[in-house]
């Protein structure tokens, strides 16, 4: 099947991605190198910016600047995914059924991800709001400020956000943003 996906070069996209079946796994502090490293790794051989993110157990959410002439986000995940896929301990992979074995499919992530691609400033301020909410909305912490996996901290040293900036409107997470 192929999936239509936004291809514009240098643009900027927000991406949603899940573990296989919602597990779990991802704020494990192993994972969280694991990732961190795949994250660099990846940005040094394919350059691009992470302007917001969030990492949750089950998922998580970004927003990437691709370097000019480049659109290539889809072979980024690939290798991010992959690095975790191959470098995580067992005890958070699950057995694969017959047909991922037959395709040699792993078991820590969803097979595709999400993206959208951000088309004005308007738009980009409502997803960083939409990321840097999450664990709010999801229940793993009261205050936004509470949450360490995320790059709200980053966006309060920057001024852009208070420490106790409260979030989105309830109209915002009505329309669905991010999800």
């Amino acid at each position: 099947m192929q999936y239509r996906r936004a291809k514009t070069p240098g643009a900027t996209y927000f991406f949603t991605v899940v573990t296989f079946r919602r597990r779990e796994i991802l704020c494990e502090p192993d994972n969280r190198v694991l990732l961190r490293a795949a994250f660099n790794a990846m940005k040094t051989r394919h350059p691009f910016t992470m302007d917001a993110f969030v990492l949750l157990p089950d998922h998580l959410h970004c927003i990437w600047t691709l370097p000019p002439g480049d659109m290539d986000y889809s072979m980024r995940w690939n290798g991010i995914k992959r690095h975790l896929s191959l470098y995580c301990s067992d005890t958070y992979k699950t057995a694969p059924s017959a047909s991922q074995k037959r395709k040699r499919a792993q078991t820590i992530w969803q097979p595709r991800f999400w993206e959208h691609q951000i088309r004005n400033d308007w738009d980009y301020e409502k997803h960083c709001d939409y990321i840097h909410w999450n664990p709010v909305k999801h229940g793993l912490v009261a205050r936004i400020r509470d949450w360490p996996y995320s790059s709200f901290h980053r966006f309060v040293r920057l001024g852009i956000y208070s420490l106790d900036w409260a979030g989105v409107s309830d109209a915002m997470v009505e329309k669905g943003y991010g999800e």
